[in-house]
């Protein structure tokens, strides 16, 4: 607001009785000398008094009706200097020729002794100049009629622009409205910072006349530090003339103990001349309006909260990290201090609901959150440690609200730094599952009802958040039960290699565990001390996938133990996993598909997978492929490279044969079989993920184990949502001295001949005790092989981590046990070979078939069952 000049505050109150009091007042005060000394009295008054502003001019007319004396107020009125004012007919030089008959028998009315005023409009002359002629005006002029020193008739002629006292009365008006009409407080303050008036609406908030208030200062209002910061801004307003608008200054009325608001302008007040004369404070309540403002600020704070807690809250699915996300919202936005409490049984995972009926239960601290350093938390003792376990006393106020599930006020201690502390129930789906406490030091507001709504809407949100989390972390946690338990357990152990695998559960992030997936290995040990290497992956995530796995790998495992080829293996996975979405199996499925209908995509299970026999007698693989990555193949002193393994299509899909391929692997070489998840993921190709895995198969002759993790710190980066199964084999071929192999002619007496070779051969290898056992159960099994079997007759023996004989022949018939009744004379040759051997069974070959038993190697602690004995126990 610009400066005013001294007309708009120069009037005195509306009402004349008041300008007659205050104008009494004065000559009281001047007679009985307590106004100015008489020198300085008649001194000149400074400029810029209502004269000066008002700028009444004067002249004087002659008894010939011209002017004879012109002041310089009527040359600054009418811009005419006195030279060529004088001598002037005042009728004829500033009336316009329609009124100037009229003005001439007016004046010389005035010439024979009569006064007269009014309004006269007027023009200025061209000898007033070019700058001034033409100008036009309207005067208020009195004319009073006198004499000269000759005694002749003259006028003397005063007259004040119209425009000036127009805008007087208008500035009076206005000051009759802010002193007596105006709902605002107005204060005029003199230089010396005095009140030299006030208006009605003042003086009714303070009490008082608006007399009484004249003299006062700031200081006689508000408290000391409100004073003296408002004087300061007082003295500034006065000296430099800037204006101050909506100062907010705090205050109380008279016998009142409410603290006040008030809005303040200050402007510095002028005079005509531009003499500052004063500061003008106009001031209005705005103590409701504060309150509003207030309210709304908070209304608008807990919306901003809320929206903040509902993007921030349970973007993780960890317990912990949900209740620090709530912390993380409220602190310091809402409260100073804050933590969180939840049912140690819910943190354990327990099926029954997390608190005992009475608030009771353990409770774990989770989170605890502080805006301020060293603050003891609201109850006496230390405050509770994160991670500790604890409960509360069963009449305190924050057992209460976990058994009412209502927010309780706790009561701040007396010299304690909190001053106000909410206990608010964490409840979720009626149940509650823990305590959330939000706490104000001293110095902040304490909390109101809008503030514990605010909180237990919060608390429910988070509640909420980690009651899911609390349900998704159970079923997460069966569902990995689950999948570990159809997961090998540890390295497996296989004969003539070295194994370590690794599998990993895929993570999207680092706070939230992914579903379970499909993917899995095995390692499947087989006769012959030769080893099935599987790796597979199951497409899509979550329970179903890991059920499907479950099944694919049951049935891998099943199909192994038959000992049939890679490929029929594949085959027969194919066929089951296109059963798995049909509800009556395989042959169902098969007779739904020859019906047209519409594809339910949720019903299909696809599959890949790469499944390997080796043999560590021969050190050969034979690998057969369902739509699975190459497994990679690390020589000794040479590159890794893909093997060329024909990938048929994913199990599932049905209609294609799958082809094998054999490969010899060198002594220390290493393989190498993975799932996708490994080499690809949504930010890298598959290609970049093959070279680098490529890449890091540097060292085959590391161990294992060092292999493994050096190949997954290497693709870290590129492990994305997808599970990882890794499974890593060393070849370590079976020792030629720990084969006996011997082949035998179709004629009775090779039955002698084995068991001599067999005899010999333990001997040799120190296995005396079981040189009985052997020698009986090759003679059954060579002489099974004359009898029923075809071609020349093969005897091997294998020593590894049990003895194994193997006898080979080229009939195609397979062996069956029967049980022999008490009369027959045979037929019991081979229930003496599963009565004495740990394992049997026979296996189909390229050139007949192959029957075998295992023996356990003698440890001194288990003994050997004696071959008399179990040939009486079959009678």
């Amino acid at each position: 607001m610009s400066e005013i000049p001294a007309k708009a505050t120069e009037s005195k109150d509306p009402s004349g009785g008041a300008r007659a009091e205050a104008a009494d007042a004065d000559v009281a005060q001047v007679r009985h000398g307590d106004g100015p000394s008489g020198d300085a009295m008649w001194q000149s008054s400074p400029p810029g008094s209502i004269y000066d502003y008002i700028k009444v001019a004067s002249f004087s007319i002659g008894p010939d009706g011209l002017v004879d004396q012109w002041s310089l107020r009527a040359e600054q009125l009418f811009g005419i200097p006195a030279e060529h004012a004088v001598g002037m007919d005042p009728i004829e030089a500033f009336i316009d020729s329609d009124l100037r008959a009229q003005g001439q028998r007016k004046m010389a009315e005035i010439l024979d002794g009569r006064e007269w005023t009014g309004v006269v409009p007027f023009r200025v002359p061209p000898s007033a100049g070019e700058g001034e002629c033409g100008r036009e005006g309207l005067a208020e002029v009195y004319v009073m009629p006198t004499r000269t020193e000759e005694g002749e008739k003259a006028a003397v002629c005063i007259v004040v622009d119209v425009r000036t006292l127009r805008s007087i009365e208008t500035d009076l008006a206005a000051s009759q409205a802010i002193f007596g009409q105006s709902p605002f407080g107005f204060v005029l303050i003199d230089p010396e910072l005095r009140v030299r008036r006030v208006n009605y609406r003042f003086a009714s908030l303070f009490g008082g006349s608006p007399d009484d208030h004249r003299g006062k200062g700031v200081h006689d209002y508000l408290p000391r530090p409100e004073a003296e910061r408002v004087s300061a801004t007082l003295r500034r307003v006065l000296e430099t003339g800037d204006s101050i608008t909506d100062m907010h200054v705090t205050g109380f009325l008279p016998g009142s103990d409410e603290r006040r608001h008030w809005s303040i302008n200050l402007y510095r007040v002028r005079s005509g001349s531009g003499r500052p004369i004063g500061i003008a404070w106009l001031g209005t309540d705005i103590t409701a309006r504060r309150a509003a403002a207030r309210e709304a600020a908070a209304a608008r704070r807990n919306l901003a909260l809320l929206n903040e807690a509902g993007a921030r809250i349970g973007n993780s699915l960890d317990l912990e990290t949900t209740a620090r996300e709530l912390l993380d919202v409220v602190v310091p936005g809402f409260c100073d201090l804050a933590t969180v409490d939840l049912y140690q049984g819910l943190l354990a995972g327990d099926e029954t609901p997390p608190g005992l009926a009475d608030g009771s239960a353990e409770l774990r601290r989770v989170a605890f959150a502080s805006a301020v350093s060293d603050a003891p938390f609201a109850g006496s003792g230390a405050p509770v440690s994160v991670g500790a376990v604890h409960h509360y006393p069963f009449n305190s106020p924050c057992a209460d609200a976990l058994r009412t599930a209502r927010p309780q006020y706790i009561p701040a201690e007396d010299g304690g730094l909190v001053q106000s502390t909410l206990a608010v129930p964490m409840v979720a789906h009626d149940t509650v599952v823990g305590l959330a406490q939000f706490s104000r030091t001293k110095g902040s507001e304490p909390f109101g009802d809008r503030d514990r709504d605010l909180a237990v809407e919060l608390a429910a949100r988070a509640a909420v958040c980690i009651d899911n989390a609390r349900l998704y972390r159970r079923e997460h946690e069966r569902a990995l039960i689950l999948q570990r338990s159809l997961l090998p357990p540890g390295d497996p152990v296989a004969s003539g290699l070295d194994i370590a695998c690794r599998y990993l559960p895929g993570n999207s992030s680092a706070d939230r565990p992914s579903e379970v997936g499909g993917d899995w290995f095995d390692v499947i040990e087989l006769p012959g001390h030769r080893t099935a290497l599987v790796v597979g992956d199951v497409m899509g995530r979550g329970l179903r996938a890991a059920v499907a796995m479950g099944e694919l790998r049951s049935a891998v495992r099943t199909l192994a133990l038959l000992d049939l080829e890679p490929a029929e293996v594949l085959s027969a996975l194919d066929e089951i996993a296109r059963g798995l979405g049909a509800p009556g199996g395989v042959q169902q499925a098969t007779r739904a598909a020859r019906r047209p209908r519409e594809a339910d995509l949720s019903e299909v299970y696809l599959a890949t997978c790469v499944y390997a026999v080796y043999d560590s007698v021969t050190r050969r693989c034979t690998f057969a492929n369902a739509g699975h990555l190459p497994p990679v193949l690390v020589e000794p002193g040479e590159d890794a490279l893909m093997l060329d393994v024909p990938p048929g299509m994913p199990l599932g899909v049905g209609g294609e044969p799958f082809e094998e391929v054999e490969v010899e692997l060198p002594e220390g070489a290493l393989l190498a079989l993975y799932t996708d998840g490994l080499v690809e993921s949504r930010d890298h190709p598959l290609d970049e993920g093959l070279q680098a895995f490529v890449g890091a198969l540097t060292d085959p002759s590391a161990p294992l184990e060092d292999v493994c993790d050096h190949v997954l710190n290497t693709l870290d980066t590129l492990h994305g949502e997808d599970d990882i199964a890794l499974l890593m084999a060393r070849v370590q071929g079976l020792p030629a001295d720990s084969v006996g192999d011997w082949t035998l002619p179709r004629e009775p007496r090779s039955v002698g001949r084995a068991r001599e070779y067999a005899r010999g051969q333990l001997l040799s290898w120190d296995l005396e005790p079981l040189v009985d056992t052997t020698e009986l159960l090759v003679s059954e099994l060579v002489t099974n092989a004359l009898r029923y079997g075809e071609g020349d007759i093969r005897l091997r023996l294998l020593l590894d981590r049990t003895l194994v004989c193997e006898v080979w022949d080229s009939g195609l018939v397979q062996p069956r046990r029967r049980r022999a009744r008490d009369t027959d004379e045979g037929g019991r040759g081979l229930q003496l070979v599963g009565l004495l051997s740990a394992a049997w069974g026979s296996r189909r070959t390229p050139r007949g078939k192959t029957v075998w038993f295992e023996l356990p190697l003698p440890d001194g602690e288990n003994g050997m069952v004696d071959p008399a004995e179990a040939l009486l126990s079959l009678f």
